[in-house]
This record gives structure tokens, C-alpha cells and sequence, in this order.
């Protein structure tokens, strides 16, 4: 399963080839502003001044700022996947990749807070995020991860009896809940550690034991 951009996103002019796209320093740009501000206080004029482009721009390619806040999510979101699928391919069981997802998400947050204070405090509170376009690349990541459980299921290495949509709520809100305060706050989020407490955790209510 892949991700990879909305099919609408504009394209760009031959003219654009040598220097990098208008919409991409926009995207850039919001990225550095958002390591020292939150979204809301971030206007569209200081948006265009750090992208060194027309403020116009904004309105063409992304509609609106909350749009160009998307597109960078979408791009944070496009890079996390395609790295979780990497590790993935060399491991093997279903439990394994479980941990290993685990703390690659972990460290995902805690290596770049630009991408968690958006996907954990930015977009949520929003009700157009969920029925955009980066919302259905968040939908695709929570299907992965419900692939692995129920390949579990099937392998005998996690309980039939839990339902794999419980078992990925469990997982996914373990995370935010270990991550969150750590975001907010600029704290040490101590991703390996998190991340061997947290399987430890679910594992045991989870993992499939010999009756025997």
C-alpha cells in the first residue's frame, strides 16, 4: 500500500524547472515558520515574505492557508510512509513490526515537532481536515496498521478475540498519549524507551499465548 500526492495538486510551468516551484517555497517556508510560532498566529504576508513569492500565491495553489497547512502534512506524511514501508520489508512477524512501527512513529514525532504539534494539534480541531485529501493519507497509514494486526490474527501471533480495529485504537491513542504532553511543552519525547514501555503494555493483553 502507497501513498503519494492528491492527483489535483497543480502542476508546474517548464519555467519553473530551474528554480523550485512557487507553491514549494511556500510549503518551505511555513515549515521553518512553524518551528517558532503556532499556525494560528502565522499570517499569509509572513507566509509569502519567508518564501520570498507573491502572497496571491497562496489563494492559487492552496486555497487558503489552512490548505498550505494540508500540503505540508500531506508531504510530512508521503516521507513517514514510505520510510515505515522500508523497515517493514526486512521484518518479519506481525508483532515485530507492530514494535517496529511503533517506535518509528515515536521517533517521527520526536525528530520533527513541526510535523506533530500539526498532525496532533493543528489540523483536529478543523472539520474540513477530515474530508480532505491529507486526511485520506492519515486513513491509508491506519489501514497499514490493520493490515499488520490482522495478518497477526492469522499467523496466531495476536488473540482472535479483540477486535483489530480495538487493537489499533489502543496502539494509536498509546502513542498520542505518550507523545503528546513531550509536543506541547518541547520536551524529550524518549522515543526507545516510549516505545519498548508501550509494546511491552499492549503485547501482553494482546499476543496470542500457547494453551498447552
Amino acid at each position: 500500500m502507497s501513498l503519494s500526492p492528491s492527483s489535483s495538486t497543480p502542476t508546474d510551468s517548464a519555467a519553473d524547472a530551474v528554480i523550485p516551484p512557487a507553491r514549494e517555497k511556500l510549503a518551505e517556508a511555513l515549515k521553518e515558520i512553524l518551528t517558532y510560532k503556532d499556525f494560528n498566529s502565522i499570517t499569509n504576508a509572513e507566509i509569502s515574505k519567508v518564501a520570498g513569492v507573491n502572497e496571491s500565491l497562496i489563494y492559487r495553489y492552496y486555497t487558503n492557508k489552512r490548505g498550505l497547512l494540508h500540503k505540508v502534512l500531506q508531504d510530512y506524511m508521503i516521507d513517514f510512509h514510505i520510510r515505515i514501508q522500508n523497515d517493514l520489508k526486512e521484518t518479519r512477524g506481525a508483532l515485530n513490526k507492530l514494535r517496529r512501527l511503533i517506535q518509528a512513529h515515536m521517533q517521527m514525532y520526536d525528530n520533527n515537532r513541526v510535523f506533530a504539534r500539526i498532525l496532533l494539534l493543528e489540523v483536529r480541531n478543523f472539520p474540513g481536515y477530515f474530508g480532505s485529501d491529507t486526511y485520506q493519507l492519515i486513513k491509508t497509514y491506519s489501514r497499514h496498521l490493520m493490515d499488520i494486526i490482522k495478518e497477526g490474527i492469522r499467523q496466531n501471533e495476536i488473540r482472535g478475540d479483540i477486535a483489530p480495529e480495538q487493537i489499533r485504537d489502543l496502539i494509536l491513542g498509546g502513542i498520542e498519549h505518550f507523545c503528546m504532553a513531550p509536543v506541547i511543552f518541547g520536551s524529550d519525547i524518549s522515543s526507545e524507551t516510549g516505545a519498548q514501555k508501550l509494546c511491552d503494555l499492549i503485547f501482553s493483553g494482546i499476543e496470542k499465548r500457547s494453551t498447552a
